[in-house]
């Protein structure tokens, strides 16, 4: 029986999980608790590999919510910038679905931010 391919196998997370930051709850106004990196990491290899805009992600497969796996991308790519993560997961997960590149959701990568650059000029 085949495996979807965003679906993250133990010898991969095994792989993966010491390059990803480790995040540390607050003690003091916790918070909602943070969805596990490993369903994550799913809901965003699901993403790429269907090329379903974010917002579309289904909530019923247990991935979180679109905007949540966005976002945590966003941050590991921030923060992890060097380490190979996201092509480990890449090349593990497959091509995508459609192999023109149209149809596939925008990563933080690709997208031209919309706020001004850090040594840009400020708003005002």
């Amino acid at each position: 029986m085949a495996v979807a391919p965003w679906i993250v196998s133990d010898e991969l997370w095994k792989r993966i999980e010491p390059l990803l930051p480790k995040v540390e709850r607050r003690f003091r106004y916790p918070g909602r608790k943070r969805l596990p990196d490993r369903q994550a990491l799913q809901g965003i290899l699901f993403v790429l590999h269907t090329g379903i805009a974010w917002r579309h992600l289904p909530l019923e497969l247990g991935f979180g919510g679109g905007s949540t796996c966005y976002r945590r991308l966003d941050e590991w790519q921030r923060r992890v910038c060097g380490s190979g993560c996201m092509r480990c997961c890449w090349l593990s997960c497959g091509p995508p679905a459609s192999s023109s590149g149209r149809g596939r959701s925008p990563t933080p990568a690709t997208c031209k931010r919309k706020r001004g650059l850090p040594d840009g000029p400020e708003p005002g």
